[in-house]
């Protein structure tokens, strides 16, 4: 049992004798409600299905005319198999994975590498657990199974000169040195890896294939919301997994060197920002066909053909999301149990900030998504709007603000609200009376420009003296803009934006990062149904307010504070949308 890992989310902490049903959030702050349980990376349950399942055709009709409900409560195979071992008197341990430190006298307390003889795992939140004389509950979240549960323990503590205790070796039930450590802890990831192959197969095989026989149930375009790009992740897997096993030392499991694979490999491993940003649209998507019956009982026998555990399929969609968010903390713990002298310490440190900024791009994505939403409702406020949507182009607002906008031929001035986003200088006029109101004037292709600082004098260009000013060219055309800020420190944040927008665009092309068509479409017919509906055009105080609380939860005060730091981290880039809207004076009532 691995522990459910996510970034920027707050698990809920369960008393061990609630009966309430914890809410299931995803990585990256996705919320779903967990229908049944799901064993981390796909950690398939080894016992076969016990009779045998019969043609497609047979399993489709028994299920039609059955009462079979789907997506009941079930499975949990692995948390069973523990009890039985416990029932059958065999001793089962746990490693600590965290420090877990409490004043409940009730509970069981340890640091992360302690070893503990796990005595009930009947609920699925909270074990009872014993180290020396010690006996109480613990979060399961906390801990790891050994990977080699018939592992000897020695019983006695090694010393160091001194008579200290050798840090490398942590009290339990007994002893583990720092290398057998790092052994669970390569033999875990490679044997997550293998399971997770086999489970990625049996999407793509068990219900991929199966679906896309059946014309009748199933658009191509319905197959790419529900499962993704799972095939690609899948053949990326297949050859990460090869890649594992080729630096395997299966004699001596400790020395392997995996961290140069995840250092190869991390530029594939962005494909998952795809996944993980679609899979709201693929729970909602199998949220709908699931209340017809025949998809309730096509899923099902698809489920039973590939013989896999009982889990919805929601459920099993949901694995990578998990895994992708798992890596840095394996890798956390592989650095741990790595001694500075090792010929792996290098990688493996590497692979770690690699996997963390990993995980930083898809939580960067998902924001960047979220934040679609918003530049469509900003356009839906903005009177006489005239060509393109700012979406067709542009996905970030980089900064804005009021300047004097310098026209040819009269060198006429003009007071402007300019709205920066990739690609794209947006320009509009604040209204005389009510200055809460905006109209749209024009835009500047930023793809085709340069930005040119100008002196505090006479331009010769404008035959005019300006101050604070800077100028944007056109390479093609040789048309000049000329721009003038009211503060010097006005114009270099505008200068620093305008660098900022670049290096938004260049980085976007590195990463291949873009939005569909379809969410373009929808977040614009979403903003136009809020906007029909009379919700009032400016951005109000108040819903400022209730966004920013949004975005930064208050922390449960029952979670156990030493997990916070691994759950927390990556931390999230702040978005600055809504802090530069909420400085301009025409969205404030």
């Amino acid at each position: 049992i691995t522990s459910p890992v996510a970034f920027d989310i707050l698990p809920l902490k369960l008393h061990p004798f609630s009966q309430s049903t914890p809410t299931g959030l995803d990585c990256v702050g996705w919320k779903r409600r967990i229908s049944a349980p799901v064993i981390a990376d796909g950690a398939l349950d080894k016992t076969a299905l016990t009779d045998d399942v019969g043609s497609e055709e047979d399993l489709y009709e028994d299920f039609r005319s059955s009462n079979h409900r789907y997506g009941h409560p079930g499975g949990g195979g692995e948390q069973l198999a523990i009890n039985e071992l416990i029932s059958d008197g065999s001793v089962v341990y746990a490693e600590a994975l965290w420090d877990h430190v409490t004043m409940d006298d009730q509970e069981l307390g340890f640091k992360a590498g302690d070893v503990i003889e796990v005595m009930d795992a009947t609920n699925k939140e909270w074990w009872w657990g014993r180290i020396l004389d010690s006996e109480g509950w613990f979060p399961a979240s906390f801990v790891r199974l050994r990977v080699n549960q018939d592992e000897p323990m020695e019983d006695y503590p090694l010393k160091v000169e001194g008579g200290r205790e050798d840090d490398s070796r942590r009290f339990g039930m007994g002893q583990t040195t720092k290398d057998q450590m790092r052994t669970n802890v390569i033999n875990e990831i490679i044997s997550t890896e293998r399971d997770y192959i086999k489970h990625l197969k049996d999407i793509c095989e068990g219900y991929i294939k199966q679906c896309r026989k059946r014309a009748d149930m199933f658009t191509e375009e319905q197959l790419k919301t529900i499962f993704g790009n799972i095939e690609d992740i899948y053949r990326c897997q297949k050859k990460f997994v090869k890649a594992l096993e080729k630096k395997f030392n299966k004699d001596h499991p400790h020395l392997s060197e995996v961290g140069s694979c995840f250092l190869e490999y991390q530029t594939e491993f962005q494909i998952y920002s795809e996944y993980c940003n679609n899979h709201p649209n693929a729970c909602m998507e199998l949220s709908r066909l699931t209340k017809v019956n025949k998809y309730v009982y096509f899923f099902e026998a698809c489920r039973l053909l590939q013989k896999m555990i009982d889990i919805s399929l929601d459920g099993f969609l949901l694995t990578p999301v998990q895994k992708i968010c798992k890596y840095p903390l394996q890798l956390a713990e592989l650095l741990k149990y790595t001694n500075p002298q090792h010929r792996d310490f290098k990688d493996v440190e590497a692979a770690l900030n690699a996997m963390k900024n990993v995980a930083r791009l898809i939580n960067e994505r998902k924001r960047r998504l979220e934040n679609i939403d918003k530049i469509a409702q900003w356009q839906s406020s903005i009177e006489d709007w005239e060509g393109e949507d700012v979406l067709v182009r542009s996905s970030e607002l980089i900064y804005s603000g009021e300047l004097a906008k310098i026209s040819h031929p009269q060198a006429k001035s003009q007071q402007r609200m300019f709205f920066l986003f990739d690609h794209q200088l947006v320009c509009c006029k604040k209204d005389l009376l009510r200055r809460d109101i905006l109209y749209y004037k024009s835009r500047i292709n930023m793809d085709d420009m340069e930005i040119l600082d100008v002196e505090d004098g006479k331009d010769k260009d404008f035959n005019i003296s300006v101050k604070n000013a800077f100028k944007l060219h056109c390479r093609d055309t040789e048309e000049v803009h000329l721009f003038c800020a009211k503060k010097p420190e006005q114009k270099q944040r505008w200068l620093k934006a305008f660098e900022n927008e670049r290096r938004q665009v260049q980085l976007d092309q590195e990463t291949g990062f873009s939005i569909t068509e379809v969410q373009k479409k929808q977040a614009m017919l979403n903003a136009s149904k809020q906007h029909h509906a009379g919700k009032p055009k400016a951005v109000t105080r108040p819903y400022y307010d209730f966004l920013m609380r949004q975005k930064h939860p208050t922390l449960p005060t029952t979670l156990p504070q030493q997990q916070v730091f691994m759950l927390a981290e990556p931390k999230r880039k702040p978005s600055n949308f809504w802090q530069n809207i909420s400085r301009l004076t025409p969205f404030r009532k």
